[in-house]
């Protein structure tokens, strides 16, 4: 097994049924409106597709292998990575998700690609910064990014309503998540100390991930949730995860309200891939 993890796995096969959503209120192109339409969010037009910007950030970070969980019926993401972009310093490849099951059911798609290696685990709609994405590789066991609430609201482009109701991480004194907590009212957050931090889907996992997602049951939502495949890997495997507190914002695009602000956090950005 490899300590130093070069492998990213990128969850992409969710519906975009948000991004689908029409908003007139949206500051978007017709060239981003068309796009939003089929829902694959990676491929928003910033000017060029939003994932190109996320797997500049993984390249810098010193990954040099990425995996792109679709569904069967994506062409799109598969025919431009595979026909129109030149990649220099990544390998892509591309797992199936048959049906659109949840996050855990994702990563299950990955196992293959993964073997018995460390690797990350991150969204297809988020950009996250390269700071958190290196120091995960440098971690000897399991762990998450935890970002500051605060650090979020200041840096990042998630409006402060919505960004309240972000899942939250528990930590032990040790630095260890014990627990994150889904939609946490303010006075469990009241309780929790500084700095808050939130979950945004950034993991570091080893192979035991995929037993206890084969393992787990379906949400109430009716999903395989990865928070589920994660705190059976606590209570049945005796994994431990790191939570590392990340300082910087992740941003997140998820509708079309979201485009403009992730446009201007972005313009000027360079990208090689």
């Amino acid at each position: 097994m490899n300590t130093l993890m070069d492998k990213a796995v990128i969850l992409a096969r969710g519906l975009g049924t948000r991004m689908r959503k029409q908003d007139d209120s949206a500051s978007i192109s017709q060239d981003e409106a068309y796009v939003a339409d089929t829902g694959i969010k990676a491929l928003i037009p910033i000017d060029r597709p939003f994932l190109d910007y996320v797997l500049h950030a993984l390249a810098e970070s010193g990954y040099k292998h990425v995996c792109l969980i679709v569904g069967p019926e994506q062409d799109q993401l598969r025919s431009y990575y595979q026909d129109t972009v030149q990649l220099q310093r990544l390998n892509l490849s591309f797992a199936i998700q048959a049906q659109p099951l949840g996050t855990a059911d994702a990563v299950l798609a990955s196992e293959n690609f993964a073997a018995d290696d460390p690797f990350l685990v991150i969204n297809s709609d988020n950009y996250y910064p390269p700071q958190a994405l290196s120091s995960l590789r440098e971690l000897p066991g399991p762990g998450l990014a935890a970002f500051n609430r605060e650090a979020m609201f200041t840096g990042g482009n998630i409006p402060a309503d919505r960004l309240t109701k972000f899942a939250v991480i528990r930590t032990d004194g040790r630095g260890h998540m014990t627990q994150i907590i889904e939609k946490p009212d303010p006075s469990v957050i009241a309780q929790l100390p500084e700095p808050v931090c939130v979950s945004m889907n950034c993991w570091r996992f080893g192979p035991s991930i995929f037993t206890a997602c084969r393992n787990i049951s379906p949400s109430p939502r009716g999903e395989l949730e990865i928070t589920d495949a994660v705190q059976y890997t606590i209570e049945n495997l005796g994994e431990t995860y790191t939570a590392l507190i990340v300082n910087a914002p992740v941003l997140d695009l998820s509708s079309r309200a979201d485009i403009a602000s992730v446009r201007e956090k972005l313009a000027g950005s360079e990208v090689i891939l």
